[in-house]
């Protein structure tokens, strides 16, 4: 096949209805829209979740709970994740976000205990687990609270 011989199959193109164009269109007059009420208005209709009056279901069900707005969300980074940087390498979230070992800064970098680190490094996060200190410490390098 050829790019010439690409044809659209059957039912794949439609054409849009253009309402208001004379009656023999099916659509004209009203407009599809039929006579009075709510809907036949410009800027008619109702507003998502209205019921007619009845109680919106969003409003029935039993609320759980509660969002805090000052939550901070911290990109989480083992201690494994760490090995592939060379002896002596100042870590920072800048690098971690260019080597892709996080996606995301969030509202900062949290450095987790899993996994054992035999470099000795230089960590600058925002957060710190006491046995990721510990073990950064132990292998020979430093952190520093950002």
């Amino acid at each position: 096949m050829k790019l010439h011989e690409l044809k659209a199959s059957e039912g794949t193109r439609k054409e849009r209805n253009r309402v208001g164009r004379g009656m023999s269109s099916g659509n004209g007059k009203t407009s599809g829209r039929g006579h009075k009420g709510q809907n036949s208005r410009s800027g008619g209709g109702v507003r998502p979740g209205f019921e007619g009056g009845q109680m919106p279901l969003f409003q029935r069900l039993p609320k759980r709970g509660f969002s805090n707005i000052n939550r901070k969300e911290f990109a989480i980074v083992n201690l494994d994740a760490l090995n592939r940087f060379e002896d002596g390498t100042e870590v920072t979230p800048e690098l971690l976000l260019e080597e892709g070992i996080v996606s995301k800064l969030n509202s900062g970098i949290k450095v987790l205990g899993f996994g054992a680190i035999e470099k000795k490094l230089t960590v600058k996060a925002h957060k710190f687990s006491a046995s990721a200190k510990e073990a950064i410490e132990t292998a020979g390098g430093k952190t520093e609270v950002i």
